[in-house]
């Protein structure tokens, strides 16, 4: 069944925003696509440990169509896909910079445990 395209009517700039970052993956898609600028498919699967190969292709082709994520292929063989971030997905990782630093202080503040992504990406 396809999903609903994300078209409001909102209740507030909080229910927009939210409903185009909702789903675990695609805040940490945005924040693995700041943080290395473009990223192929694999190296974007290997740098988020537990994405399944269908959830990271459907939420890079739901981010793709909000503006968020700028697909790039290359006719060369074998094919090659490149992904990034466009300037509207700047401004929302941006946006999100606050919820980051209150997400790191909470993980600081409970003792939580946090993912060495360098280890599980390289190991």
């Amino acid at each position: 069944m396809a999903k609903a395209p994300r078209c409001g009517p909102y209740i507030c700039g909080i229910d927009a925003a939210l409903d185009v970052v909702s789903g675990k993956w695609k805040g940490l898609i945005l924040w693995e696509l700041d943080a290395h600028g473009v990223r192929r498919f694999a190296e974007l699967r290997r740098g988020l440990p537990g994405v399944s190969e269908k959830m990271l292709t459907q939420h890079l082709r739901e981010m793709e169509k909000d503006g968020l994520v700028h697909r790039e292929v290359y006719a060369e063989v074998p094919p090659r896909v490149e992904y990034s971030l466009t300037e509207h997905g700047h401004t929302l990782n941006q946006a999100l910079a606050p919820l980051g630093a209150w997400g790191s202080e909470r993980t600081r503040r409970e003792g939580l445990e946090v993912v060495d992504v360098a280890e599980t990406s390289h190991g």
